[in-house]
């Protein structure tokens, strides 16, 4: 079920804002937009009667802790992951502004998504999900999750950075393998962003499927909320052919690429 956009705007504010008379900014309405469906989304993977769900590059975890009050099953646990102090204390405070009542608790652990101790806390998780993770943090939750195979994963990549080209500099191999493309891709640089991002997402969900997630990418909201507007749904449990046929491809596909790039 959806929950209404007033109902998940009243928590949005009960738990991040708190003070009487005040009210969200401009961004927090954009964020109850976005909020709304991948509510929905958390309902549909959070079926067990007991389970956990880990947030991670949280935040101050709008997207766990809002469905800790409104969409989590009693019995269920919240494990928010951030490694910025300030944003943490906010996700504490909100934590305490949780009603016990409903049987749903959380936590914070301190770190980056990289961490051993991360990956420890996503072994066994029922269902993982991240919201606006920024560049090289979506491709680092690709990775642990890879590891830890969780049940099921909710991502929401957000930017690229200035242009996805830059990202030659991480370990990341989708941005790697496009970073040598700048004298091949059109000089307009609004095309050149556009083809590079899409090899990177491809190279994103081919390697969530060779890890076993039977993997969707859809729109969850409208461009005009936020551009960064793609979810990719996975589930754990693609056979074994689909699996290699997705490893097959992703080779394929970086292999193309670092041919393109040593001979043009």
């Amino acid at each position: 079920m959806k929950f209404p956009a007033d109902v998940v705007a009243h928590t949005l504010h009960r738990l991040f804002i708190g003070a009487a008379g005040t009210a969200l900014r401009r961004e927090d309405g954009q964020k109850v937009q976005e909020l709304v469906p991948l509510l929905d989304e958390v309902a549909r993977a959070a079926t067990k009667k007991r389970g956990v769900l880990v947030d991670l590059c949280a935040g101050k975890s709008p997207l766990g802790l809002v469905a800790a009050a409104l969409v989590l099953p009693p019995g269920w646990r919240v494990v928010v992951v951030d490694r910025d102090d300030d944003r943490v204390a906010a996700a504490r405070e909100a934590i305490a502004r949780l009603d016990p009542a409903r049987g749903v608790v959380a936590e914070v652990v301190v770190g980056d998504v990289a961490d051993d101790a991360v990956a420890a806390r996503v072994t066994g998780a029922d269902v993982v999900c991240a919201l606006h993770a920024c560049g090289p943090a979506s491709d680092a939750i690709v990775d642990v999750v890879a590891r830890a195979q969780p049940t099921r994963v909710l991502l929401v990549p957000c930017c690229y950075g200035a242009h996805p080209r830059v990202g030659a500099d991480h370990a990341i191999p989708g941005q790697r393998a496009v970073a040598g493309l700048q004298d091949v891709l059109p000089r307009q640089g609004l095309v050149g962003r556009k083809i590079a991002a899409g090899l990177i997402d491809a190279e994103r969900t081919l390697r969530l499927e060779a890890a076993g997630y039977d993997t969707e990418v859809l729109e969850f909201c409208a461009p005009t909320i936020t551009p960064h507007n793609l979810l990719w749904r996975g589930r754990r449990g693609l056979d074994e052919v689909r699996r290699a046929d997705a490893a097959q491809r992703r080779q394929r596909l970086l292999a193309a690429l670092a041919m393109t790039t040593s001979t043009e």
